[in-house]
């Protein structure tokens, strides 16, 4: 079901998404506590000599209706005071300015929290949208696994079991020799997504703030790929589904809630920030805890779909935890958990050396882009002479060597030719030997 809205200057028809969240048109449906929201107004009002309600209903991201609630609470309270129209225009702002009772008021809201900014949204709020716009309700076509698989050399065999795994939602774990591309197709699920979600600036748990928009991780459309929606709620961001990446650098810590002491302000845990998105674990088994404590971490989210948190309160607190998760290792899973862990992800794809074909098909796809020519004679006995008994050939292979062999060329100024010759010199530049 879709919602259109007439716009009488132009006769034109907007198309409103039913998942976008409604703007609230009152204090209660903001679904905050009055009192959080008028400290939230005071300290926001704190930050210049003035304000008026259109100021503090762009910084809080509220509507006038409910800022002029709060803005009239504060003044009976006797903590703004007003100070004449903003401009000659008698349909102008009134400008507000904070007492010294208001002052004092404000102080002791920033010892509370030193949070400023666009107001939070409730937790069942929060849920209730990820629910909306949950990853398993948008279908990755062939189309677009193709589309999005573009410059890769797979074999057809792993690419049917990509379909099925990717359109799932579930874990995936993939596996194989190393640099075989296993990296590079999670990362491509970044383009297997169409729909844009909403995202929270921020989320109000118990009184206290979570931060949650990221800007390195959320990417908000431009006005350019969708139409504007002027009944959205503004403390929500349209963004495209979020893909988070992480290596081996992931630690159990990265997965709780990050509290900062000073402002008295949480950080939302990255698997958090990736709701609705892709978040890959790469290098998995590589970092410094234990594979299996990652894997016991994950257990509960993996299996029922949500996930606990916790304040340093000691207050406990469900989330959703609805992303499509991709590990990457190059690590035997025998080697990574036993099979009561292994069990956890859903699907398990081998991710396979190239064949005597696709190396070839890889190798000219590479040096076709960087100019480079390839004798065809040359190429085949090379491969013949270096991939032989426990010599696996590997997809990175190609770029490694013609790499080489363009900044020898380069340096040297000769012709830019792949001759068999050139590619003994590059194989005894770029590998180790025994």
């Amino acid at each position: 079901m879709q919602y259109s809205l007439e716009d009488n200057r132009n006769d034109t028809i907007i198309s409103l998404d039913p998942r976008m969240p409604a703007t609230p048109a009152s204090v209660e449906q903001s679904g905050l506590d009055p009192s959080f929201l008028l400290r939230l107004a005071a300290k926001c009002a704190a930050e210049q000599d003035t304000t008026t309600a259109s100021h503090l209903a762009e910084r809080m991201k509220l509507p006038k209706v409910i800022v002029n609630v709060l803005i009239k609470e504060l003044v009976k309270l006797a903590y703004l005071e007003a100070r004449g129209l903003a401009g000659e225009d008698v349909r102008s702002d009134v400008r507000y300015a904070l007492s010294m009772k208001g002052f004092e008021y404000a102080h002791a809201a920033s010892r509370q929290s030193q949070y400023v900014g666009p107001a939070p949204v409730s937790l069942d709020a929060f849920c209730r949208q990820v629910g909306l716009q949950s990853i398993h309700s948008e279908r990755v076509t062939p189309e677009r696994l193709t589309a999005s698989l573009d410059g890769l050399v797979l074999s057809n065999t792993l690419v049917e079991k990509l379909g099925p795994a990717l359109n799932s939602g579930r874990s995936i774990l993939l596996y194989g020799p190393p640099g075989n591309g296993k990296t590079s197709i999670a990362e491509r699920t970044s383009q297997l997504f169409r729909q844009t979600i909403w995202v929270p600036y921020a989320i109000e748990v118990g009184g206290h703030v979570i931060s949650f928009y990221d800007e390195a991780v959320h990417h908000p459309v431009s006005e350019a790929d969708t139409e504007s929606h002027p009944k959205a709620d503004q403390r929500w961001i349209e963004c495209r589904r979020p893909v988070i990446k992480t290596g081996g650098e992931l630690t159990l810590d990265q997965l709780d809630l990050t509290f900062n002491a000073g402002p008295n302000v949480y950080e939302a845990p990255i698997h958090l920030k990736a709701s609705g998105g892709v978040f890959i674990i790469d290098d998995f088994g590589r970092q410094q805890v234990a594979p299996q404590a990652l894997i016991n971490r994950w257990i509960v989210p993996l299996e029922r779909g949500y996930d606990f948190l916790t304040l340093h309160t000691g207050k406990k607190f469900r989330v959703p935890f609805d992303e499509l998760v991709v590990f990457s290792t190059n690590i035997a899973p025998k080697d990574l958990s036993d099979e009561a862990g292994l069990r956890r992800f859903k699907y398990k794809i081998f991710v396979n050396t190239p064949s005597r074909d696709e190396y070839i098909r890889i190798f000219k796809s590479y040096a076709s882009g960087t100019g480079l020519a390839v004798c065809e004679p040359d190429l085949h006995l090379f491969y013949d002479r270096k991939y032989k008994d426990d010599v696996l050939a590997s997809c990175y292979h190609p770029k490694y060597l013609l790499d080489f062999v363009s900044s020898y060329c380069e340096f040297n100024d000769i012709a830019r030719i792949a001759s068999l010759d050139m590619l003994e010199r590059a194989w005894e530049g770029v590998f180790t030997s025994e």
